[in-house]
């Protein structure tokens, strides 16, 4: 389908509604992906993550118990995670710039709204392999650097200084 091999990827799709979780597994299974382990909410998420340790989490906001803005947080900042660096798509049909800008504080890479088309998914997936952002960690953030690009001749104000923030590969 899009010339790439998916097949030693393990995805971890995580949504409450049972039906978008067989959509997203189908879409990915098209493209490939044979390791595919699904969890209704986040704790079931989280035991999965330490067992599969899965290479891609595919994550809806609206979770029972934990919400998926939650699991982000704990993934990337817990004592207890197995995988702080793991790449998270946030699937959601909550799409306000608002919620987008709380996905991305939290430690979400991509940021897709629903209903998933095939290639608005595999667009994101590629992304986060093709073009890994590198993490960023600062007093109050640990997770993908939030700029898209980075302009290496910016001196402006809003210009991180070296020493408040360090960038980790």
């Amino acid at each position: 389908m899009s010339g790439y091999r998916f097949e030693r990827l393990k995805i971890l799709v995580v949504d409450d509604n049972a039906h978008m979780r067989k959509l997203v597994a189908a879409i990915l299974r098209a493209f490939g992906v044979l390791d595919i382990y699904e969890a209704a909410d986040g704790e079931r998420a989280w035991t999965l993550l330490r067992e599969a340790q899965p290479d891609v989490i595919v994550l809806d906001w609206m979770l029972e118990g934990m919400s998926g803005l939650d699991f982000t947080v704990k993934l990337r900042t817990s004592a207890e995670t197995p995988n702080p660096f793991v790449p998270i798509i946030m699937l959601t049909g909550h799409t306000h710039i608002d919620r987008v800008r709380q996905a991305r504080d939290a430690g979400v890479n991509e940021f897709l709204a629903k209903p998933v088309s095939v290639n608005a998914l595999l667009s994101r997936l590629i992304s986060v392999i093709e073009h890994p952002r590198p993490y960023v960690r600062t007093k109050s953030y640990f997770g993908p650097c939030r700029r898209r690009r980075i302009a290496d001749q910016y001196g402006g104000p809003e210009r991180r200084a070296m020493a408040e923030a360090t960038t980790v590969e």
